[in-house]
């Protein structure tokens, strides 16, 4: 299917991860050209390998506006433009319970997982807003509506970047600017890896068992009894940030197996 982006400039935070990596793969099969940036550049550089073309990779740190700034001014310079933001970057952050856990824990969830969407956003919508096209999808989870009791840090960040990229959607559509949110849950990364390893050994079991049990008793809603891919997730975003989604704005599409048990999002 031809998304209607050949040609468009996209910036992808947390490019060297997984869903970051995966949607810049398939944007690059559309023909977008692609600014890709994380917080080490070998890092960079060895996800980028598998990248056809020639990103352009830049090391930023998403709590600093002025390397925010920055690294959106060397994507122009190279590019001309940047039309699309996917920002992926962010933290799982402290767990524990809500009360115990420090104010540090939870302004560095907030820093990261939250405060840098505004930031990105600062400094790339304007731009966008003057040339009548922009698409801004932001990475929240099931824990923003459907959040586990030790997670707070991380439920509060992603709970707020969700109403954060919605209010931004009431304003900018009037300009040709969209802008959504996808929401993954339990999707094959390092994150769920280190969960998995860590519940197969308080277990004594395999990592496939832990797997196992832990869909059987903490989220019942996948039904599938998967994990999702992290090409699932950049189908979606792909989508969100084409000209097939061009009526699709102020949304949260989750891509979570059913996870999230309620209706509304």
């Amino acid at each position: 299917m031809d998304l209607g982006i050949k040609g468009r400039v996209a910036l992808i935070t947390g490019a060297s991860g997984g869903m970051g990596l995966a949607t810049a793969k398939l944007l690059s099969e559309e023909g977008v050209h692609l600014v890709l940036s994380d917080l080490d550049q070998a890092t960079l550089e060895k996800a980028a390998a598998v990248l056809p073309g020639e990103p352009l990779l830049l090391v930023a740190d998403m709590t600093q506006q002025a390397q925010i700034d920055h690294l959106v001014k060397q994507g122009e310079a190279r590019f001309g433009k940047i039309d699309i933001v996917v920002h992926t970057a962010g933290v799982t952050g402290a767990k524990g319970d809500p009360l115990e856990l420090s104010d540090e824990d939870y302004q560095k969830a907030w820093s990261t997982d939250f405060f840098s969407a505004v930031r990105v956003a600062r400094a790339t919508i304007p731009a966008m807003r003057s040339r009548k096209w922009g698409r801004f999808v932001g990475i929240t989870s099931e824990n923003a509506v459907q959040p586990y009791w030790e997670e707070a840090v991380y439920n509060v960040a992603k709970a707020a970047l969700a109403a954060f990229v919605k209010n931004l959607s009431y304003k900018e559509a009037a300009h040709g600017v969209l802008c959504n949110t996808v929401a993954p849950a339990f999707i094959e990364s390092g994150m769920t890896d280190g969960m998995m390893k860590k519940r197969a050994e308080e277990k004594g079991v395999s990592f496939d068992e832990a797997v196992k049990s832990f869909l059987d008793e903490e989220r019942p809603g996948i039904v599938q009894k998967r994990r999702g891919t992290v090409e699932e997730v950049a189908a979606a975003i792909a989508l969100l940030v084409s000209e097939r989604g061009s009526f699709i704005n102020g949304s949260n599409i989750r891509v979570d197996g059913g996870s999230v048990q309620a209706v509304q999002n």
